[in-house]
């Protein structure tokens, strides 16, 4: 596994993401993910299974102050009252008295970004998550979200892969000292078939999933939440850390796309 330093602490350049898992299906991802060596776990309150990933958590050999933990803030939560009785129900659920990172999940124009990432900024002061962040968040809104917050905003978590590659924002981050964690990071699976993936993936003896993988994780200030229920796939999604894309091959793979970030968006909400 391979790390990135934030905050003074290292979070694992892969974790798992648990997006459209639910009941004992996600329990079971959850649980062989961390016996494979996962300690990087996402979810939301909206995906319906913080009880579960909390199950799996509490059931496994690894300690929780082991298991880097995010979940995400509801957004149309826009009060102060609304989003702190909804964290404390999240923590809850999760069986845990803190997570590691705490996310408003997608900007509502309704909302005050003052009142919410004031309202996390006093959760985190309170001892109820370690970091806080924003998701789904453009540049001007991560730049509004860090003058409101009265402590440092930790990460923008949203889609990030070849096709969509985030340039700007990308930039932004890099220079600002704020987290990327992309999802989607195989483009809900556009990576798989792509040619020069593949042709990479023969080179280094890797599947395109993996060199799509291994794009991302070289990225600085870039970790990401690959999905998979699969024990073959979570294992392959780790196993890309003995390999190095050139300079030539990391410019040739990313290659922005409408067409194919709007597939793949369409695939995310058909659930394949």
């Amino acid at each position: 596994m391979e790390y990135e330093t934030m905050g003074g602490e290292e979070i694992p350049k892969i974790g798992l993401g648990t997006w459209r898992m639910e009941g004992g299906t996600c329990r079971d991802a959850v649980s062989t993910a961390l016996d494979l060596g996962y300690r990087h776990i996402d979810t939301a309150q909206a995906y319906g299974n913080e009880r579960e990933v909390g199950q799996a958590i509490e059931h496994s050999d690894v300690d929780r102050d082991d298991v880097f933990l995010t979940t995400k803030v509801w957004p149309m939560h826009r009060k102060r009252t609304d989003i702190v009785n909804s964290v404390n129900e999240s923590l809850t659920k999760l069986g845990t008295e803190y997570v590691d990172l705490l996310l408003i999940h997608w900007p509502n124009p309704l909302a005050s970004t003052g009142e919410v990432m004031r309202t996390l900024s006093d959760l985190q002061n309170d001892g109820l998550t370690r970091h806080i962040g924003v998701s789904n968040f453009g540049v001007e809104q991560l730049e509004e979200a860090r003058n409101e917050a009265t402590v440092d905003v930790f990460t923008d978590q949203l889609q990030f892969h070849p096709f969509n590659p985030q340039e700007e924002l990308l930039e932004y981050c890099q220079e600002n000292d704020v987290l990327l964690t992309a999802y989607s990071p195989l483009a809900h699976g556009g990576a798989m078939h792509d040619h020069v993936l593949t042709e990479l993936g023969k080179k280094y003896d890797k599947t395109p999933a993996q060199v799509a993988l291994r794009w991302v994780t070289q990225q600085e200030k870039v970790v990401t939440i690959p999905k998979s229920t699969s024990e073959e796939h979570l294992k392959q999604n780790l196993d890309v850390f003995d390999f190095e894309l050139t300079e030539t091959e990391m410019a040739l793979i990313a290659r922005p796309s409408r067409l194919r970030t709007g597939l793949s968006m369409v695939r995310g909400r058909l659930g394949r």
